[in-house]
């Protein structure tokens, strides 16, 4: 079990920006737009998110705008429980945005149904450049052949901690650590600080995602799931027995703190999340957090991929030279890094990379992790994500938290959603 040496040089990549020395460690017609001829053009572009994004994307189309003054970019955005409403809604009424954001759970589901354009058409066209993507994150936009969302951002999971009682209890992770090292470091939390060790890892399908890579599975393989009711029946069952035994928090009183994360309400000591979501926990907690590595199976393989915020365009857009046009500014032009930064991931390219320094300690550290993941060697190829999952990780984290709370039984929750996930693949 790692000791308390070099707590934060070695194991823990703090977010506040203390060391970075770790060791690998560290989402109206057929096409829209009016215009004919000579005339301007009108592209429609969608995205969620919050206040922030939307300041910093309106920025970036009036950039966009005065260096190609025939093409006007009409903005929507919303949150996004709403924006996915609102957006099978207009695919199914073959009026979606002629360009919009996208994640790798939506692809293949969109690519089913006709609306997505594979961009390779552009790119052979010379509209679109597809080349200098950082660490491989091109492929997370990839669909066999098919180029149908080129990305704007990566993250990868990460292990958020409360570094001061991780110092107070002695731990610090290194880079290999098990996750028998895990649970062992949420025992001696518990034993020390009194307070539960993690929030509440075993409903968060991503990180079951990476446990899965480890073992030789995935959650997903190109057109069903990846492990058996067996493997699910386990992990849900071992994580329930850590709530019992306070390793981890309380389902009740994670939700009644909420919209606060439950560490940096103080409620545990660690959580997994995407690292570029932990930037979060210091304007939320008054402690100090780090990021820490992802525990493994064989001491080495974290079983971590690049995760991506892309664009996609539709299909059917009557203007496809202009999309392509648009999403190349967009992922290429160093004045839209710099605007940017690392709302949506670290940014993918190589030109905004290298245009964008960012100055506050959170970024810093949270790039950082990135890069010496990467520079680790463990980062692999993103799992598949077949036509319906968005669907399952919405199943996933509900029927986990029933378990976490006792009204669910292991064995009874996985099989309802091995159910769940039949039916979603099937719609």
């Amino acid at each position: 079990m790692p000791t308390n040496r070099d707590l934060d040089r070695r194991g823990l990549l703090k977010v506040t920006g203390g060391s970075l020395a770790a060791l690998g460690l560290t989402a109206a017609g057929c096409g829209g737009g009016s215009g004919s001829g000579d005339g301007p053009v009108t592209l429609r572009y969608a995205w969620w998110g919050g206040e922030p994004r939307t300041i910093a994307i309106k920025k970036t189309i009036a950039l966009f705008e005065k260096k190609y003054p025939k093409i006007k970019i009409k903005p929507e955005f919303t949150d996004y429980e709403s924006f996915w409403e609102k957006f099978q809604t207009q695919a199914s009424g073959g009026n979606p945005p002629d360009v919009f954001q996208n994640s790798v759970a939506f692809l293949r589901k969109y690519d089913k149904r006709g609306v997505l354009m594979d961009l390779k058409s552009q790119a052979d066209a010379g509209n679109l450049n597809l080349k200098n993507f950082r660490n491989g994150v091109l492929t997370a936009g990839q669909v066999e052949d098919k180029q149908l969302g080129v990305p704007v951002g990566a993250n990868t999971m990460s292990l958020v901690v409360d570094l001061k009682v991780f110092k107070k209890a002695g731990i610090a992770p290194k880079m290999g650590w098990t996750w028998d090292d895990y649970f062992d470091a949420l025992q001696k939390i518990q034993d020390t600080q009194k307070i539960a060790g993690d929030t509440g890892y075993f409903s968060i399908m991503y990180l079951y995602d990476l446990y899965l890579r480890q073992n030789g599975k995935a959650f997903f393989t190109d057109t069903e799931l990846g492990f058996t009711e067996a493997d699910l029946t386990q992990w849900w069952n071992d994580g329930y027995k850590r709530v019992k035994s306070g390793l981890v928090a309380d389902p009740k009183k994670i939700e009644q703190v909420k919209p606060k994360s439950g560490l940096s309400a103080g409620l545990a000591a660690s959580e997994f999340t995407w690292d570029n979501f932990s930037i979060r926990y210091e304007g939320e907690g008054e402690s100090d957090y780090g990021l820490a590595p992802i525990p493994t199976t064989d001491g080495k393989d974290t079983g971590q991929y690049l995760g991506s915020l892309m664009l996609s365009a539709f299909t059917g857009t009557k203007h496809p030279k202009e999309v392509a046009q648009f999403i190349d500014f967009m992922v290429h032009d160093p004045e839209v890094g710099k605007i940017m930064g690392y709302d949506r991931g670290i940014l993918a390219t190589t030109e905004q990379y290298d245009a964008y320094k960012p100055a506050d300690a959170n970024n810093k550290g949270v790039a950082a992790y990135e890069d010496e993941v990467s520079a680790a060697g463990v980062l692999g190829k993103i799992t598949p994500h077949p036509s319906g999952a968005d669907v399952i990780e919405a199943a996933f984290l509900r029927i986990g938290g029933e378990v976490a709370q006792g009204k669910n039984k292991p064995a009874a929750a996985a099989k309802q959603f091995f159910g769940e996930a039949k039916a979603a693949f099937a719609g």
